[in-house]
Formats: C-alpha cells, structure tokens, sequence
C-alpha cells in the first residue's frame, strides 16, 4: 500500500507508522509527508528517510488547496492518511484521494479541535480515538475503528490527551494493517 501522510505537529502519529513500517508490522510505502507548517513531523519523516513538502498556508486557500490537491495527485498514493493535519481538506481532495483521519474522541461525540477539552467539560467517564473517512465536514466522515479510554477522576485535559494518544497510535497502526489484509473499506460516500 502506497501511502501520502498529512501532519501539522510532533509528529508522534507519523512516527508510529514509521516505526510499524521499519518493524515489519505495516507493509507500506511512505511516498511522502506533507505539513502545512514548519513541524516536527517534517524532521521526524527525514530523519526517517522519507520525502517531505512543506506546504505553507496560503492567504488565497483556493490556491494552497490547488498545490496540495497537484502534489497528493502526482505521488498517485492509495491512501492519504491524516495524523495530526490541522485543516479542513476541499471537496476535490476528499472526492480524489481515499483519506482517513484520526480524532482523540469517540465520534460523533466530541469533533473539533478541543474534543479532549470538550469530553471533561461534559462530563463524560469514557473517551478515546476514532479512524474515520475524511470527508468534507468537521470529523463528519465514516466511522472505521474505534478504542475507549476511560477518563480518570484525577484526568486533566494534559493527562487524558497522553492517554489517548497511546490509543490513537495504535489504532492508526491496526487500521492500516486492516486495510493491507483486505483492502479499503467503501466510504458512504462512494457510488
């Protein structure tokens, strides 16, 4: 399976597949690591041996989305996979490219960018991460897997987000092994 990775920040997602990969765990090919900002992703995918864009936002996002739609299009992966990629991706793109994305909260509960924050403010006693389609919304797309993580009396918004990423690493890693046995799932959305 020939994969594209979307990420913003440490890249912690990106380097669980990395790991899963150089392991023997995922048969895959990283054709490269996009980021829309100047991220640890970026050193953690070169330091791996993998190709990387740096894609800056654009002020025209017309534009930036026209350069990441052409850069994901001439690397012809099977999957684009989003771990941590911090904006909302256009209609051509999801339309195109077969993306998911990870979420550290059960969706529909919880979509955004404060799903942690959001999950304590409500009170809720179990949590945890979701692998769904991208597709034009606010983690709206297909739910694929999920995993719970119990919320601890003791949990702060720093506490409870560490433990779900441990889960969201996993999670992303048994997805993609999935999708390697038995292929890509249908998205709703597809004819």
């Amino acid at each position: 399976m020939r994969v594209v990775l979307l990420a913003s920040g440490s890249g912690s997602l990106a380097q669980s597949i990395i790991d899963a990969r150089d392991s023997g765990k995922l048969n895959i090919e990283i054709l490269q690591l996009i980021s829309d900002k100047h991220s640890q992703a970026i050193e953690r995918a070169s330091a791996a041996g993998i190709s990387t864009t740096y894609l800056p936002m654009l002020e025209d996002r017309s534009i930036w989305d026209t350069q990441l739609f052409e850069t994901v299009k001439k690397l012809n992966p099977d999957l684009v996979v989003s771990v941590g990629f911090m904006r909302i991706l256009a209609a051509p793109f999801v339309s195109e490219f077969p993306t998911i994305n990870t979420h550290p909260a059960l969706l529909p509960k919880f979509p955004g960018a404060h799903a942690v924050r959001d999950a304590l403010n409500a009170g809720a006693q179990v949590t945890g991460s979701t692998v769904h389609w991208v597709d034009t919304g606010i983690d709206t797309g297909t739910v694929i897997a999920q995993k719970e993580v119990v919320v601890l009396p003791q949990d702060d918004e720093s506490s409870l987000h560490e433990r779900i990423k441990i889960v969201e690493r996993e999670l992303i890693v048994e997805t993609l092994q999935s999708f390697i046995a038995h292929g890509l799932p249908r998205r709703t959305n597809e004819s």
